[in-house]
């Protein structure tokens, strides 16, 4: 059994079937990528991961207990983080007060923001921030005005705003869209790093080829909104159902 099973999930938008008996399970410490062609269902799919979509039928467990109708700050201390496809920072904020925030929320319990209660407990919260921003590389630039940096920097940035909380099941959602071809290889050796140190399981919705078989232990292709073949990264390269799917034609 794995980490996070998803079960028989079906779900329709009107008369469109997004999802259709759906079955995923994603071992533990591993990095499991979900793929297909636009429209497959990898988001609607990704959004019933997070109880942001409740499923028509089936079920999502994590660790054995459903995230359905969950509210996000549940699933968070559940122990799953999201990375969502544009980074979530804030832009007129520096790096380091972008990293003190979820520290913050975290020591007073909940997510909410309110004055700092004195110098000592900034100076706490600014030390655990270098300690997050030197785990990613980030540390030289902790005074950067975060909207200044590049899009590689800004992903870097909410991984680690992401970490603060150990979650045990990291998703990401494209991670490396938009980004030039330098950022995506920084990103893939920095998931490599925080997978190898933190012993954490990852769920990758990724467009990018180099990306997938950089990283993915195992591959689940969607087509449709129904699983056509989960394999080994090398048992999917050369899939004729994987080829069909992208190229629209049997190999």
């Amino acid at each position: 059994m794995g980490i996070l099973e998803v079960k028989d999930v079906n779900k329709r938008f009107g008369g469109l079937q997004a999802l259709g008996d759906v079955n995923l399970s994603v071992k533990e410490n591993t990095c499991h990528a979900i793929i297909g062609p636009n429209g497959a269902g990898k988001s609607t799919l990704l959004n019933c991961l997070v109880g942001k979509l409740i499923p028509d039928t089936g079920s999502v467990l994590f660790d054995g207990n459903s995230v359905l109708g969950r509210t996000p700050f549940e699933i968070c201390q559940m122990g799953i983080s999201r990375v969502f496809q544009t980074p979530e920072i804030f832009g007129d904020l520096s790096v380091m007060e972008n990293m003190m925030i979820p520290l913050f929320a975290k020591r007073d319990g909940a997510f909410r923001l309110h004055a700092i209660e004195s110098v000592a407990s900034e100076a706490e919260l600014r030390t655990d921030a270098e300690r997050m921003l030197e785990e990613v590389n980030m540390l030289d630039k902790a005074n950067m005005h975060s909207a200044a940096m590049s899009r590689g920097d800004k992903r870097r940035l909410e991984m680690a705003m992401c970490l603060v909380q150990n979650p045990r099941l990291l998703l990401l959602d494209e991670p490396t869209a938009g980004m030039a071809r330098a950022d995506t290889n920084n990103t893939i050796d920095l998931l490599k790093e925080i997978k190898e140190k933190r012993d954490i399981t990852i769920a990758i919705i990724e467009h990018d080829m180099h990306v997938v078989f950089s990283l993915a232990d195992r591959i689940t292709v969607l087509a449709q909104g129904t699983p056509l073949v989960e394999d080994s990264p090398e048992n999917i390269k050369g899939h004729p159902k994987v080829k069909e799917a992208y190229l629209g034609e049997a190999a």
